[in-house]
């Protein structure tokens, strides 16, 4: 009876006949997919954007200039054109991200582009309209949009291009650590050991392991709500919790209004493992493992502390903070930030998303 029950929880790791495929998602360089293939929503894309303009402001202005004031009337003035003509570009494209998303990517190029020429003639109109040219450049200022706006999307492109492989290479990383054999060998092992003495408890246990591999195995580098990998930390903890017993002490501090703030798939159950790894296991006593989310107006703040023993050798070589931070910074670019610091005893772990 309990050999069928441990049958069919090995039997959840393969796909249900009834669950939903996987799926991959597309290439931002591939033409015949749909979704959006650059995305200005972003705070870091809006201050590049400003200071990749602001940055050909200065150096146009050097060709009309003959001394500094020169200069800087010169580059006033082009800022006064090119200043509000970035914005309302960024601003056209945020606001037809969805629209945009239907299209094909050549299409969307197109959009791109021309918003950008017409955003150029804004800035040239009000140039204009202020007296400060005559007669006034249209074709060229059409141009110039359309050019500056090309590159643009071209690097905002290369920037999607490159989440793909980043996060696919931290994905298979993170698959490595969680299914290290040692790992499986030893919550099988637990699983066996209960199986006649306590067969709830290590359905239980089989059943954590199921939902576990169960995530890990889906392919999607979409963003997450943070419910999920909260949920996924739990699974993960349950099967330690079997291994160490009392030596594992969890402490859970959740904020329910912080759910839905979006993570890449996978990065907090890394941390909650290198807590597990580097604060429980070199301790004869244990340590204690605390998980805590918070919510501060537009910003969630997640932190991973765990006790860490007295002499329990070198530290690790950080390579899962290394891979967390850079997947953090990939998905929230500048709104997004990763701390580390250990301080009397105390490692914690603290990452600031957006909500």
């Amino acid at each position: 009876m309990q050999d069928s029950r441990i049958l069919s929880s090995f039997q959840d790791l393969a796909p249900a006949s009834g669950s939903k495929p996987l799926q991959k998602m597309p290439d931002p360089g591939r033409g015949r997919g749909r979704g959006l293939v650059f995305d200005t929503c972003q705070v870091g894309v809006v201050l590049r954007a400003v200071l990749f303009v602001e940055a050909i402001v200065w150096v146009a202005a050097l060709f009309g200039a003959s001394h500094l004031w020169s200069w800087m009337g010169q580059m006033a003035m082009l800022t006064g054109a090119g200043l509000p003509a970035v914005l309302l570009w960024l601003l056209a494209v945020c606001a037809a991200k969805r629209w945009l998303a239907r299209l094909h990517m050549a299409w969307q190029w197109a959009a791109g582009v021309s918003l950008g020429a017409l955003a150029a003639l804004y800035g040239c109109g009000m140039l204009a309209w202020g007296g400060l040219i005559s007669p006034a450049p249209w074709l060229a200022s059409a141009a110039s949009g359309a050019l500056i706006s090309a590159v643009l999307i071209a690097g905002l492109i290369w920037r999607a291009r490159a989440r793909t492989p980043a996060s696919t290479t931290a994905r298979l990383a993170e698959l490595q650590a969680r299914i290290r054999p040692h790992f499986l060998f030893n919550t099988l092992n637990s699983a066996i050991a209960l199986v006649r003495a306590e067969p709830a408890k290590a359905e239980r246990l089989l059943e954590d392991l199921s939902e576990l591999f169960r995530y890990a195995l889906v392919d999607s580098n979409e963003a997450v709500p943070l419910s999920q990998e909260l949920d996924l930390a739990r699974h993960y903890l349950a099967i330690e919790s079997v291994r160490f017993g009392a030596r594992l002490r969890i402490e859970w501090s959740i904020d329910p209004t912080a759910a839905e703030a979006r993570l890449p798939p996978l990065i907090l159950q890394p941390l909650v493992e290198n807590a597990v790894k580097h604060g429980v296991e070199p301790s004869e006593t244990g340590a204690v493992v605390r998980i805590s989310t918070h919510r501060r107006g537009s910003v969630v703040v997640i932190k991973v502390t765990n006790t860490v023993p007295a002499g329990t050798g070198a530290p690790g070589h950080g390579l899962a903070l290394d891979n967390v931070r850079q997947r953090l910074n990939l998905l929230h670019d500048v709104e997004g930030r990763f701390q580390s610091v250990l301080v009397d005893g105390i490692f914690q772990v603290r990452l600031e998303i957006p909500v």
